[in-house]
């Protein structure tokens, strides 16, 4: 009877922060706008191969994405910063909402080209870029410093879930009612993201707000470089998605490598975030890593391995199985890098630090998409994605190499 009621305790422990009703609401909207996220991408890389059949012109979409990130991702930081999170988000979720509605009208008349697809990449990288670090630094004015690790995990559950989610729904709708159905779906879930997130509190950027300038960006960046754990974290996340990234091929794969329509495409892209949903699922009921620095190495070490049996692989149901093993070991990155770069960082700078932090991660998944895809277009799709998963582990290499703060680095401290 006592170790029944230690576990429920124990169990109880770990969801009291769904208790806290803004938690829930930013819960709501984190999946709704996760699902829309995918969603979007993955129908605007099968509309683009759809219209071309080139590899390239899939690799031209990261481009388009990672330059906004380049030259506003600071600044951005510096603005969220310094304003209320909650209407940024609103704000740049707004801007996404008349990209997929204008996408949906073009396409339903006929008359979308891929200039029209390539400037709504463009408009909606540009408000994700805004809306990143301000989302990002929500979540720890909500929750305790002692419910947020489990709170990331639930967190990242929930995203996972929506990122699974998304690339099934464009697959299944745009099988039976065409692509232009799928931009409007997009629509209906970012007005259900917008509306989840009118009902958090008003928050600050921060309990002394900073001016946006110069000197504040700069702020943010020497953070970075003098906290060796937070620069490998988005160091190895970086280069190890630039090279192991097989995303922006999975167009190529579906249809001319396992041979599969619009639905098996879905499935298949879906499947490394069914992947992550899973492992994911699995760590909200384990204890909280304590080695993380040592765990995040290993993670990555075991995505470059899936992303080269993926790369070799010609039946379905195995590429499936594999890219889900790759999501696997991308939630584990993806929640011990967030606990450990939010938990690392003072309240006043999260806004930036994680501009910076989404500098690094637009660059690992737009300049992936791009290698991925311009490679693939001089060699093969199978040589850019096993290059790039044995990219993967030499990066890992080289980071336990030269960082031991990383490699040593644990929660408790």
């Amino acid at each position: 009877m006592i170790a029944e009621e230690e576990r429920a305790s124990e169990l109880d422990s770990r969801f009291a922060v769904f208790r806290e009703l803004p938690f829930r609401w930013f819960a709501v909207s984190r999946f709704f706008s996760g699902t829309a996220l995918t969603l979007l991408g993955s129908a605007v890389a099968w509309h683009v191969y759809s219209l071309t059949g080139r590899a390239d012109r899939l690799g031209l979409v990261g481009v388009i994405r990672f330059l906004p990130q380049l030259l506003l991702s600071l600044p951005a930081g510096a603005v969220a910063d310094s304003v209320d999170r909650r209407r940024l988000v609103q704000c740049a979720q707004a801007v996404t909402l008349t990209c997929s509605t204008t996408l949906c009208w073009l396409t339903w008349h006929g008359r979308v080209s891929l200039y029209a697809l390539y400037a709504a990449v463009g408009l909606a990288a540009t408000a994700g870029v805004f809306e990143q670090p301000a989302r990002a630094s929500l979540l720890p004015q909500l929750v305790s410093r002692e419910r947020f690790p489990r709170a990331v995990t639930l967190i990242a559950t929930l995203l996972f879930l929506g990122f699974a989610t998304g690339p099934m729904l464009t697959g299944l709708t745009t099988a039976r009612f065409g692509i232009a159905a799928a931009y409007g779906l997009h629509a209906l879930l970012v007005i259900t993201s917008i509306f989840s997130l009118s009902r958090l509190p008003a928050l600050r950027g921060a309990a002394n707000a900073v001016r946006v300038t110069w000197s504040a960006i700069a702020e943010g960046l020497r953070y970075v470089w003098s906290n060796k754990v937070v620069l490998g974290c988005m160091t190895l996340d970086m280069f190890a998605v630039i090279l192991g990234g097989a995303t922006a091929l999975l167009p190529v794969y579906a249809r001319d490598i396992l041979q599969v329509d619009a639905g098996g495409y879905g499935l298949l892209s879906g499947s490394l975030e069914t992947g992550s949903l899973l492992m994911s699922a699995l760590l909200v009921f384990r204890p909280t890593f304590q080695a993380a620095g040592r765990s995040l190495l290993w993670a990555v070490v075991a995505y470059g391995l899936a992303t080269i049996a993926f790369g070799v692989s010609r039946s379905y149901p195995l590429s499936i199985a594999l890219y889900m093993m790759v999501g696997m070991a991308d939630a584990v990155s993806v929640v011990l890098r967030s606990t450990m770069v939010q938990l690392a960082t003072p309240d006043a700078l999260r806004g930036r630090v994680s501009s910076v932090n989404f500098i690094f991660i637009g660059a690992s998944n737009n300049l992936g998409q791009a290698e991925s895809g311009f490679l693939a277009e001089l060699t093969s799709a199978t040589f850019a994605v096993v290059f790039g998963g044995v990219g993967c582990l030499v990066v890992a290499a080289l980071v336990a190499w030269r960082l031991p703060q990383l490699r040593g680095y644990r929660l408790a401290e």
